[in-house]
């Protein structure tokens, strides 16, 4: 811990007199930031770090498993940040990012006993959809990597899944003007790899060629007929 604080000294004396001005000019107008990414706590992922963000770049939510509950009347905490990150902040691009060996991913891999945590085990039911499609749809003799792998990658797909019931990311979809994405780390190779919605598949994000995207902006209203129209 002494070595954690002696970090903050050093934000202190030395990071924050060099941007200065940028953090003067968060406080007097304001954040604008580019995205809201909804990510793992595990320490090894930091966001930030990975993206490259200065300070007011991400709108970050973190937690185990990178989980987005489905909507519903019951207050939370995901539920609430994704509610103020669309509606005040305005974030036009939604990142659910998953990574490789995560331990809550692990936990439903492997089936593990979770009657000490109850909590934990409540947690994770928002992720039984991903545990229960790898248990039936892949091969059943894959190695444990594998299978963490591949449980963590669908619960990604089922996360983006969840995000679309909650009723401000649905309206900004619908209007075109909300773009989703779905991003798995590579801790081991340091490779981000990021869900291409047209096949389904993850790819690596590579600068040479277009990036995968799970729901670009588009316009999607299922009845997108024109008042005039419908009276012709």
């Amino acid at each position: 811990m002494n070595e954690v604080i002696g970090r903050v000294f050093s934000f202190e004396k030395h990071v924050f007199p060099n941007e200065s001005a940028l953090y003067n000019r968060l406080a007097s107008d304001g954040q604008s930031p580019k995205a809201l990414m909804i990510s793992c706590a595990d320490s090894r992922i930091v966001p930030e770090h990975i993206m490259q963000a200065a300070p007011g770049d991400l709108f970050v939510c973190r937690n185990a498993g990178n989980i987005v509950p489905p909507h519903s009347s019951q207050l939370g905490g995901v539920t609430a940040t994704v509610e103020y990150a669309v509606m005040v902040l305005g974030v036009r691009d939604i990142i659910v990012c998953g990574h490789s060996d995560c331990g809550a991913m692990k936990a439903l891999a492997t089936e593990a006993d979770l009657t000490t945590m109850p909590n934990v085990a409540a947690w994770l039911r928002h992720s039984h959809a991903a545990q229960k499609l790898c248990s039936e749809s892949y091969p059943a003799d894959l190695d444990m990597t594998d299978k963490i792998r591949n449980v963590t990658l669908e619960n990604i797909v089922v996360q983006l899944s969840h995000l679309r019931t909650h009723p401000s990311v649905a309206s900004g979809i619908a209007r075109g003007e909300i773009a989703l994405h779905g991003w798995f780390v590579d801790i081991h190779a340091g490779m981000v790899l990021g869900l291409d919605g047209d096949t389904g598949r993850f790819l690596p994000l590579r600068e040479d060629q277009p990036m995968p995207i799970a729901l670009p902006h588009a316009r999607r209203l299922a009845a997108d007929v024109s008042y005039a129209m419908a009276a012709e």
